[in-house]
């Protein structure tokens, strides 16, 4: 049986279908990511969702819903995050949904999110030698911070530095070059933010960092098409120290020139240096030098959940 999870995030849509092999293992079937960005106005006191992204949302879950049953999915879960539940119409948006495309959308609270991009991260291959370790998934809305002790979550936070909100707060001009300002006021919101938490930072010694979201599947493909290769290989890691070096290079950009750089998408020129900076931020407070990257977050989460 294939299962089709489409994840409706603040920035992006996403679709895993997906199975499960006879020895357990979750196999993917397909994937896909639309540049949607329905959190515009998240960074505001009272956030709402606008007519324009509640049609461009439907539209591409429409899509996606569509290209699942064209990959043999039987089963369609579909799930909003941080954009639509901190939205004061994010009900509204559900419900016409529901009308339109007649999938019920799962709202996750910030706890469940984390909780299951744990669940998906446990379904990585590539690190299943690691037994403690820390997880940080940076999204369009919010962060999502684990700790693991033996493979098991032993704390889960989720705090709204999601490089779109934090874009809309703290950078005046997103089409413009990355300014010292804003990327000093982000360092110290998301240092105070972390700190505060009560998540256990700076890291312990012996415990591994693992990112995942797609700040870090951005970093990735800019150097995998900067070498000329594709993405992949085991156990990538992505140095703090590249990200600094990535920083230094698109921050004196504007948006329409970051935009211009090969992997570097679009849609997510104008909020890629506010991410880039929450990311140091968070090295910073937690004593991290790199992170060991994996694509197995909240939509593989839930397809194990599905399967059990």
């Amino acid at each position: 049986m294939r299962v089709a999870v489409i994840d409706v995030g603040s920035n992006s849509i996403k679709l895993l279908v997906a199975s499960r092999a006879p020895d357990g293992r979750l196999v993917e079937a397909g994937s896909r990511a639309l540049e949607v960005r329905i959190s515009k106005g998240i960074g505001s006191d009272r956030p709402r969702l606008g007519p324009d992204s509640m049609a461009r949302g439907i539209a591409a879950i429409t899509a996606l819903a569509t290209e699942a049953g064209g990959l043999g999915a039987e089963k369609v879960i579909a799930v909003a995050t941080s954009a639509v539940r901190d939205a004061s119409n994010g009900q509204e948006f559900r419900k016409r949904v529901a009308a339109e495309t007649g999938l019920e959308i799962r709202i996750l609270a910030g706890a469940e999110e984390a909780s299951l991009i744990g669940r998906g991260l446990l379904t990585d291959p590539s690190l299943a030698d690691l037994r403690d370790f820390h997880l940080y998934d940076l999204g369009g809305g919010s962060l999502e911070c684990l700790s693991f002790r033996d493979r098991a979550v032993e704390r889960a936070v989720s705090l709204p530095l999601g490089c779109v909100r934090l874009t809309e707060k703290y950078v005046p001009r997103p089409s413009g070059p990355f300014d010292e300002a804003s990327a000093g006021e982000i360092a110290r919101q998301v240092t105070d933010a972390l700190l505060r938490s009560g998540f256990a930072l700076p890291v312990p010694p012996g415990v591994a960092v693992v990112g995942t979201g797609g700040t870090l599947a951005t970093v990735r493909a800019m150097v995998a098409a900067g070498r000329g290769a594709p993405i992949g290989g085991p156990d990538p890691l992505i140095k703090v120290s590249l990200l600094r070096e990535i920083l230094a290079t698109v921050g004196p950009l504007d948006a329409e020139g970051r935009g211009r750089i090969p992997g570097l998408p679009g849609a997510r020129s104008d909020v890629f240096p506010a991410a880039l900076a929450t990311l140091l931020a968070l090295a910073g407070v937690g004593g991290i030098e790199g992170f060991r990257y994996s694509i197995r977050n909240l939509r593989w989460g839930l397809a194990a959940e599905f399967f059990g």
